[in-house]
């Protein structure tokens, strides 16, 4: 008997290099070998969660307890951070959470930080990292440690989110199938508890751009980029972080067969932008792409 330990050599059946000549002539299509994603996380829509179902919702239940504060764009930069600097002086009391939150990636790095400030208690922060993921999902994550902590927090009655990511605040109540679906999921249930609590519970969202270089605002951005880990084990890749890597990738195919060749043709017209540069291929991470065009949709048509 052999009492040399067992080597299994057998390969991944379902990798592209297994398939017999026969069936790669049946595939069609485009065909992600299993082996590049196999480090992947795929997300698992649940429309019909219990916090997305109708009649559940918190837009449902409590509209009018939640409200969005956007930054107006034609208004002078100072004027904006007064009204911040306002909001914090109107609401400097124990019974409101002022919770300001950001992110960053450094070398595919993910730092998400949430500060929670109260009247009468001490800072708090909540700094956490991750790797392979999108920015949109380190922001959502930040926000979602902030609202836990004020949460826990038996004498808050308000919560303020300032966030530079107003769009990141929004997805929290899309009860449609996203890909950040999860997160929502679980501030909602907390959102719940915190609603049910008292009718007097309410929560804001205001939108501070990093331009504007707000005090409190700043503190936050500079924590983000302060922390330089490392990481250890390997990481899963987010399913948004993918598909970003897969566009960016194609973009670059693009340009490198394309855009710099001569396969395009004498009557190719190049489309310019308002500086009579190059208008380059670009994606618009799952919204609507003639809104974000910037240019007539008969000349993107």
């Amino acid at each position: 008997m052999d009492d040399s330990p067992h080597c299994n050599n057998s390969s991944n059946p379902h990798t592209v290099g297994s398939l017999t000549n026969q069936q790669r002539n049946i595939a069609k299509g485009y065909i992600i070998d299993s082996k590049i994603k196999s480090y992947g996380i795929f997300p698992s829509f649940t429309p019909l969660h219990k916090e997305f179902t109708p009649g559940h919702r918190i837009s449902d239940i409590f509209s009018n307890r939640f409200s969005f504060n956007l930054v107006n764009k034609k208004e002078k930069d100072n004027i904006c951070v007064q009204e911040l600097d306002d909001l914090v002086l109107w609401n400097s009391t124990s019974l409101t959470a002022l919770i300001v939150t950001d992110a960053s990636i450094k070398n595919d790095i993910a730092t998400s930080v949430a500060h929670v400030h109260q009247t009468n208690s001490p800072l708090i922060k909540t700094v956490h990292h991750t790797m392979f993921i999108t920015s949109l999902e380190a922001e959502l994550f930040a926000m979602r440690c902030g609202i836990n902590q004020a949460c826990n927090k038996d004498n808050v009655s308000k919560i303020i989110i300032i966030t530079n990511s107003i769009h990141a605040a929004k997805l929290i109540f899309n009860s449609s199938s996203h890909s950040l679906q999860s997160h929502s999921a679980a501030i909602l249930s907390k959102l719940q508890l915190f609603f049910n609590k008292s009718q007097d519970n309410s929560i804001e969202f205001w939108e501070c751009p990093s331009c504007l270089k707000w005090r409190f605002h700043k503190d936050v951005d500079k924590d983000s980029k302060l922390f330089n880990p490392t990481p250890i084990f390997s990481c899963k890749i987010s399913w948004d972080y993918c598909k970003k890597t897969d566009s960016d990738d194609i973009i670059k195919q693009w340009k490198m067969h394309f855009q710099a060749s001569d396969g395009k043709g004498n009557n190719f017209m190049d489309l310019l932008n308002d500086d009579f540069n190059i208008i380059e291929l670009s994606y618009t991470k799952g919204g609507l792409w003639l809104q974000a065009f910037g240019h007539s949709n008969s000349l993107c048509t």
